[in-house]
Order: C-alpha cells, then sequence, then structure tokens
C-alpha cells in the first residue's frame, strides 16, 4: 500500500488550533486553546494572529478570548452547501454492510414516524421484509427507540399515543408494546448512545441502532445494522456494537457533529 503523501507540517500544527477552538465550542483563553492543542502558549499565539488576519480566528477585545471567526463560518456554510448526507450515508453505510455482511438500513424521521430511505442487504440473507418507505415503530424496534430518546418529547408523545391505541400499526414494522416501553428505554439509550433489540420484532433477529447528528447535535439519521442473532450478538461491549457505534460517531462528524454541539445541548 502507498505510503501517506508528505504534507506542511506547519499547516497540521496550525489545524490543531482550529481543531482545538472547535473541541472548546466557545470563546476560549490563549493558554486553554494551547493547552488542548499540545503547544506552548507562543507556539500557539503566532498561529491565532496569522489566523486573525486570515478570518479564521477571532478575538473578543474584551476578554481576549480567541473563537472561530467569519471565513471559518464561511468554509462551514459551503461544505453543507456541497454536501448530501443521505449520499455520504448510502456509500458508507454500504462499506459497512460489505463489512460486517449484515442489512443495514438508514432511516428518518418522517411524517408517520422512522422511515427506512435506504436498505443495504447482507451477504447472509435476513429473512425480514423492509424495504424503502416502510415505518418503524416507536416502542417496538430498534430503531424506533432510537429516534424516541434524541427527538423531542412534544414529537415523539403523540406519535407514540397513536401507536399504542393501533392507530396504523398494522402497517409498520415491530408491533407496539407497553407504555412504558419508551422511558424506561430512553436513559439507558442515550447514555449509551445506541438501541439494540434482541429477537423483536422478528424471533431469532438482533439489531443496533446508532444515531447521526448534524452539525446542531439534532437528529438526521438512524443506522440500523440486522442480523440473525448467531451472527449478531448485541452485547454492549462486544465487538460488533462497538464497531457499529464507533461508525455513527464518525459519520455524525462528516456532518459537523462534535461533543460540543452535545455539551450545548445539555447545557441548555
Amino acid at each position: 500500500m502507498a505510503s501517506e503523501p508528505r504534507g506542511v507540517q506547519s499547516i497540521e500544527m496550525g489545524g490543531k488550533l482550529l481543531t482545538a477552538l472547535v473541541q472548546i465550542g466557545r470563546p476560549a483563553m490563549l493558554r486553554d486553546v494551547a493547552q488542548r492543542a499540545e503547544m506552548g502558549a507562543a507556539q500557539a499565539h503566532a498561529y491565532l494572529v496569522s489566523f486573525r488576519k486570515l478570518g479564521l480566528v477571532d478575538q473578543d477585545p474584551a476578554s481576549g478570548r480567541y473563537l472561530l471567526g467569519p471565513f471559518a463560518l464561511q468554509l462551514g456554510l459551503a461544505r453543507l452547501r456541497g454536501f448530501d448526507p443521505l449520499q455520504k450515508a448510502a456509500n458508507a453505510t454500504r462499506e459497512l454492510a460489505e463489512e460486517l455482511g449484515f442489512m443495514v438500513t438508514v432511516s428518518v424521521w418522517g411524517t408517520h414516524g422512522p422511515t427506512i430511505v435506504q436498505v443495504q442487504e447482507a451477504a447472509h440473507p435476513v429473512h425480514v421484509n423492509l424495504r424503502a418507505g416502510a415505518v418503524f415503530t416507536l416502542s417496538g424496534t430498534a430503531t424506533g427507540q432510537l429516534f424516541a430518546s434524541f427527538l423531542p418529547d412534544s414529537i415523539i408523545a403523540p406519535m407514540l399515543a397513536a401507536e399504542l391505541a393501533q392507530t396504523g400499526g398494522n402497517r409498520m414494522i415491530g408491533r407496539p408494546t407497553t407504555p412504558d416501553a419508551i422511558p424506561s428505554a430512553t436513559a439507558r439509550i442515550r447514555a449509551r448512545g445506541f438501541a439494540i433489540t434482541e429477537g423483536v420484532p422478528v424471533p431469532g433477529v438482533n439489531a443496533i441502532s446508532v444515531p447521526v447528528f448534524d452539525h446542531d447535535g439534532q437528529i438526521q439519521l438512524a443506522v440500523t445494522v440486522i442480523g440473525h442473532a448467531e451472527r449478531l450478538p448485541v452485547a454492549e461491549d462486544g465487538l460488533i456494537v462497538t464497531r457499529v457505534a464507533q461508525f455513527g460517531r464518525d459519520l455524525s462528524a462528516e456532518l459537523g457533529y462534535s461533543t460540543a454541539c452535545q455539551s450545548t445541548m445539555t447545557e441548555g
């Protein structure tokens, strides 16, 4: 395999400072930015001066704290305008399905709930009828529980009430369960960052569902890996669950999500 082409070290060093500002997620003092970037304050200051001239970094005149500048915003907006999340998800999930050998679905929040928009077939066929346009129940599937955990209650509550009343339930994937299924699952899903089901809604079939967040920390997609239980173990610390969870984090990062987004949401 060909080695990585040699780059410009000073640009890579400066990139560490920009990354530090993104990770901190708020105006920060020079010492804090330098510490996060793992460089000396004097060296960091020299880079920040140049970045200010380019508009990549700004400095609050009152506090002296540094933050990303207007040109950084323009770069971000240009990236968003030229970026198709669904196409990126399609390419990434195709590779994931080939890597793991399982069926992978991509779902978005639609008018009737979690709606499949893409299905990547498995190397080892799973006898479940999943197709684009099908809708998952909130309480009876990993994908539904995931959306229920990361969307506002004002959106979820009426949909869940209708589901539990069996409104349209016969046209959805997964049998609705009990009224307390969502509240009891939500805390666990938020804490670990993914949802899993074992033998539900199809006996002998397991699922792992991970969220894909955008730059505002809002869930945009759910990526769900589905396979036979003997081939798809769902232990939380297992290799496959860990890989799928990391896949969701990587795809979220492609959409501009960072831990700073989550911190801001939590503080709000």
